[in-house]
């Protein structure tokens, strides 16, 4: 009897409930940031694409492309900036996807399945660590930023909201990396994954040119792409629309802040439940 009881007290229970399931994954979030600590090189090479891209853009095309009214490169830098955000914030999607397909191929995924945790919990931790990555990234870069010359011209409650769009797409997005994570046999497969969508769907968008000046069918594609909303609702709340800049007719650029979050919004439940579903079927 005494064997069966301890058996019984060792043996993983079924956790349930919100409050045990957020317990989880605050335990499986600082996990993943006590492993980024370890390994800074994670962060380091996360900074380094931006920040080439910011400079790229700046002392290259800079002045040399038209916005609005404007072809000077402050002008042209300050309607960079919000792009380049929420460039960063999305391509972190590859990262996050590589992290899971990763602990997948180590088996550390089966060695959760026998915690008595909430399922959820291993991507939703996963996911809030790579946040806190996304977020100390921007600090960065927007420090950068001022070095080189971009400014806000709105009020700190404003610039604060425009970061917490940025973060909210970053957040939304790991989650189709995770759903890639979770769909692939390896970490260099889910990197590959989650950069070929990524490149198209950042640039025909309204991040580094005038959506104005696009071609007919790339333009009502950028026009409605939910990247594009949050890049024009950060302009919008950083002060940074050039002189003279006609603001697309389309729904999502003249109320950009609510389709940023909108999209937004539908991005991360749709694909919350399916990478859910997806763990649950790979760890079943």
């Amino acid at each position: 009897m005494t064997a069966v009881t301890e058996a019984a007290q060792l043996a993983p229970r079924p956790a349930g409930g919100v409050g045990q399931s957020i317990r989880d994954s605050l335990v499986v979030a600082r996990r993943n940031l006590i492993r980024m600590t370890r390994i800074p090189e994670i962060v380091l090479f996360g900074l380094i694409q931006p920040i080439m891209f910011v400079v790229l853009f700046t002392y290259v095309f800079g002045g040399s492309i038209q916005v609005g009214s404007s072809i000077s490169s402050q002008a042209y830098r300050e309607f960079l900036m919000a792009g380049i955000f929420a460039q960063t914030v999305t391509f972190a999607t590859a990262g996050a996807g590589a992290g899971i397909a990763d602990d997948m191929h180590k088996g550390l995924i089966d060695r959760f399945r026998s915690l008595p945790m909430a399922r959820g919990a291993v991507l939703t931790g996963r996911t809030l660590a790579d946040l806190v990555q996304t977020a100390l990234t921007l600090v960065v870069l927007a420090g950068v930023a001022l070095l080189i010359g971009w400014r806000t011209h709105e009020s700190f409650g404003k610039v604060l909201v425009g970061f917490a769009l940025l973060l909210l797409l970053g957040y939304a997005f790991s989650w189709i990396g995770a759903l890639i994570g979770l769909s692939v046999r390896t970490p260099e497969a889910a990197t590959s994954g989650g950069l070929i969508w990524l490149f198209p769907l950042t640039f025909i968008s309204n991040a580094f040119v005038d959506s104005n000046k696009l071609p007919t069918v790339f333009r009502h594609i950028a026009e409605w792409n939910p990247f594009s909303t949050t890049v024009q609702a950060c302009r919008e709340l950083f002060g940074n629309l050039p002189p003279g800049f006609k603001t697309p007719d389309a729904w999502p650029m003249q109320h950009p802040i609510w389709a940023s979050i909108i999209w937004s919004v539908v991005i991360l439940v749709l694909f919350r439940t399916l990478a859910v579903r997806k763990y649950r079927k790979a760890a079943g």
